[in-house]
């Protein structure tokens, strides 16, 4: 089976106001020392990996010594056509970094461009122009990147869906290979949650939120790019693969603070403190904050709620072959009241039922079909 690293890089120059990823501002000090933890921990990885993804964070932020040292030390676990992964910010990627990433076996970037409205830009919290965002675009495909990925997100208090029309003409026209969608989330701890609670901003009702997505899903299928995902779209060949990953329920390390691994059925989440993390891997202490062992049931339930949200759906046969379970069996009340609302349906073959998906529906209410399955 495929095994995926994950590597998170907690650094920014900036946190924005939406983001609940745990990241703190850039420190070289501890960025170097930290740099030099995650190469041990590489170090004992006992096998190959298929892909790689290094998040953040901004991963861009860390010095160009920094990250030739971190991505040098990564050739030695990597497989035979592997997908490699690297987050970038427009601010922070340079000619430099690009040249760097390419030498190392990165194949594909992830650009977080978030809009191409400045005044959007600035509520959000970002640091960089919409030009500043295109520029990082064509430079990527100059330096030699043709794999190129885009987030936007939409859905802003005030935001009006002529003008994410707007955003996703500029998208399209891009060199791009894969654009994810987003809408606007307030989570706990958040700028604008605490915004939000003040009342200095109103979220935009669910109605003006479900309508910019489906515009977008209708729009970026229209131009080449298919929804495989909830929130992702890609160009023939080129859906991630380390995401893809995770919505199988594939086995999957994680490293750095507040990163997760999911290993043998076990799934580890480790501390959310770089400091504490770094100081634990150099005495060569444990950096899991917590575990738990998914039994058969659990984790039968869990591939389901994670597989329903691709745009194949869960195909029976390929679930009974992954778990041992009948989903249909696993799952007789929820897919029994989910359907009644109209959420999945089922896809049928000489009279036999062969898959399970969502509707157009169904992808709008996504989050509560995963938890019913659950």
């Amino acid at each position: 089976m495929p095994l995926s690293l994950y590597i998170h890089v907690p650094f920014c120059e900036k946190k924005c106001q939406y983001c609940d990823f745990y990241s703190i501002a850039s420190q070289e000090k501890l960025a170097g020392d930290y740099i030099q933890a995650l190469i041990e921990q590489i170090g004992q990885i006992d096998a190959l990996v298929s892909s790689i993804y290094i998040g953040g964070g901004t991963p861009s932020v860390l010095e160009v010594d920094l990250l030739g040292q971190l991505l040098k030390s990564l050739k030695r676990v990597i497989a035979p056509s592997v997908e490699f992964t690297i987050e970038v910010n427009p601010e922070s990627f340079s000619k430099e970094t690009a040249e760097l990433f390419l030498v190392n076996g990165v194949n594909r970037l992830s650009i977080g461009l978030q809009s191409f409205n400045d005044k959007k830009l600035k509520k959000l919290g970002r640091i960089h122009s919409a030009k500043k965002a295109r520029e990082a675009v064509y430079l990527a495909q100059k330096s030699g990147f043709k794999n190129i990925s885009i987030d936007l997100i939409f859905g802003l208090w005030d935001e009006k869906l002529a003008d994410w029309k707007k955003e996703l003409q500029q998208a399209v026209i891009l060199p791009v290979k894969h654009i994810s969608v987003y809408s606007l989330s307030y989570e706990k701890g958040t700028a604008l949650s605490k915004m939000l609670k003040k009342g200095l901003i109103k979220p935009l009702e669910d109605e003006a939120v479900a309508g910019m997505y489906e515009y977008a899903v209708d729009f970026l299928q229209g131009h080449g790019f298919k929804r495989y995902e909830v929130s992702n779209f890609a160009r023939g060949g080129y859906i991630c693969r380390h995401n893809y990953g995770y919505w199988q329920n594939e086995p999957y390390i994680g490293l750095g603070p507040s990163a997760v691994s999911y290993l043998e059925g076990v799934r580890k989440k480790n501390i959310s403190d770089v400091k504490e993390y770094t100081a634990r891997i150099k005495k060569g202490s444990s950096v899991v904050k917590s575990q738990e062992k998914l039994y058969s049931v659990q984790k039968a339930k869990e591939t389901a709620a994670l597989k329903i949200r691709t745009k194949e759906g869960i195909n029976l046969e390929w679930f009974k072959e992954q778990t041992g379970f009948d989903f249909l069996r696993l799952e007789k009340d929820s897919v029994t009241g989910l359907r009644e609302k109209e959420l999945i349906d089922y896809e049928k073959k000489d009279g036999k039922i062969k898959r399970v998906s969502l509707t157009d529906k169904g992808f709008l209410f996504c989050d509560i079909v995963s938890s019913e399955l659950l």
